[in-house]
């Protein structure tokens, strides 16, 4: 059974159903859709959502997919979380907005409050709210910059941040967030520069430990930059996008206590990672890594837009007044539900229940990839678990990208009822994320069609 503390609430059946897949209805959308929506803008599951609960999403046909992609890692308390619906409408019947920055409220201060408490370290720490991911990343590298005088970004290799221009500069990958055959979203931000990351499935040197990859990247930003140039180094402490690289353990400490010793803010990047899915409200937590600021967004506010940057007082208090801010951010009904969706996590303990989950899923994937000759590793944290995949053979020796197998494999889960999601550099990696409140019996069954999937595919 089921290990959370109390049991969720689930409103729609918890149970996989297809028939016409895509049905009558997701075929006129689809249409519609063409005609007025940017070809820009693309889906992943040729299906309408009509309605979503707990481990499932039902469509507008009425076919119940089960979902292993949590709305790439925000829905973690689920779709329609009680504790979150009752904060939303309880606030949308008083206020939708003021503007924070005009007219200041109390959600907005308890949301600031709760991420001090919840965020590693025992220092003095203040909060900015904003509306995604990228938004709290590009504000941290103000902070950054402003509070140390100085302007070069490291980033790494295999990295993903966003899609602004600043964001696209930070992060590695080409097509199709920076360019793509018909040209290139560029220019780019200046003063970002990049280094290796420890990708231990893929390193070039096996024996290589986190120290010794870590300081391989230190010794490239002293020759390349020069650290008293450096005003941040910013990492995912498990890489998302890029393939959910868990790097080589005391890789993260040794770049920490050289940052500290070279006056660099240290960012963790913890969008995709945070609020329960690793295990730990915060993925830094897992090598006893604190941050000086912590980028967070996705699963914070089970499903409204809501980000945050929460890190030193010394640093978020050097921007003047004014200086740090937007429209929308911290808007009241986010609040609202960034503080529900965090109640259900205590409440729910979904730190245990992902660790829970990383045991079941583990289980019996490790035991598939020896059998497959696919899959060239398993890997990752609590709920955010992934499958690198592999031509056959090559595992033990070249290790070359299986694009083609991974993109069947989760055309074969859809066509069977379950959501997954693909990532990695090389396109080769099946990502894992699924709500924290789904059932073991539901995940049990959405593991069988992945089974079968990647059986097919071998």
């Amino acid at each position: 059974m089921t290990t959370q503390a109390t049991q969720p609430q689930y409103r729609l059946e918890q149970t996989r159903k297809v028939g016409t897949f895509p049905g009558p209805k997701s075929t006129e959308l689809a249409v519609r859709r063409a005609k007025v929506v940017a070809a820009g803008v693309s889906s992943s599951v040729p299906v309408y959502v009509a309605d979503a609960d707990g481990g499932i999403i039902e469509d507008v046909d009425g076919n119940r997919f089960i979902d292993l992609g949590s709305g790439i890692a925000v829905t973690s308390v689920g779709a329609s979380d009680p504790a979150v619906v009752a904060a939303v409408q309880e606030q949308v019947q008083h206020f939708t907005h003021t503007c924070f920055m005009i007219s200041p409220y109390e959600g907005y201060v308890a949301v600031a409050e709760k991420l001090a408490e919840l965020t590693p370290g025992d220092h003095e720490k203040r909060s900015v709210l904003f509306n995604s991911g990228a938004e709290a990343v590009e504000n941290a590298v103000k902070v950054a910059r402003l509070a140390t005088g100085r302007s070069a970004v490291v980033a790494f290799d295999h990295a993903y941040h966003g899609r602004t221009n600043l964001t696209m500069g930070l992060t590695a990958k080409a097509n199709p967030y920076k360019s793509s055959p018909a040209g290139s979203f560029g220019p780019f931000a200046p003063e970002i520069y990049r280094v290796p990351m420890s990708y231990p499935f893929r390193e070039e040197n096996p024996q290589i430990t986190g120290a010794q990859a870590a300081q391989r990247a230190i010794t490239m930003i002293e020759k390349q930059i020069g650290g008293e140039n450096v005003a941040a180094i910013i990492i995912e402490p498990i890489q998302g996008e890029g393939g959910f690289i868990v790097p080589a353990e005391g890789f993260l400490p040794a770049l920490a206590a050289w940052a500290k010793e070279k006056g660099i803010v240290f960012i963790a990047d913890e969008v995709q990672a945070g609020f329960c899915r690793t295990g730990a409200w915060f993925a830094s937590e897992h090598e006893g890594i604190v941050p000086d600021l912590i980028t967070m967004a996705k699963g914070i506010a089970g499903g409204m837009p809501l980000s945050a940057v929460t890190g030193r007082a010394e640093l978020l208090d050097a921007v003047h007044g004014g200086g740090l801010g937007g429209t929308y951010g911290g808007n009241p009904v986010a609040c609202a539900a960034a503080l529900g969706a965090i109640r259900t996590m205590e409440e729910l303990d979904l730190n245990a229940r992902a660790k829970a989950i990383e045991v079941q899923v583990k289980e019996r994937l490790n035991k598939l990839a020896e059998e497959s000759g696919i899959i060239g590793e398993v890997r990752g944290r609590g709920a955010m678990l992934a499958l690198e995949f592999v031509k056959s053979g090559t595992a033990a020796t070249t290790k070359e990208p299986n694009p083609e197998a991974t993109k069947a494999i989760a055309a074969n889960c859809l066509e069977n009822g379950v959501v997954i999601l693909t990532c990695g550099t090389y396109g080769n990696v099946i990502r894992l994320l699924p709500p924290l409140v789904i059932s073991d019996e539901l995940l049990a069954d959405a593991l069988d069609v992945l089974e079968a999937a990647i059986r097919a595919a071998s």
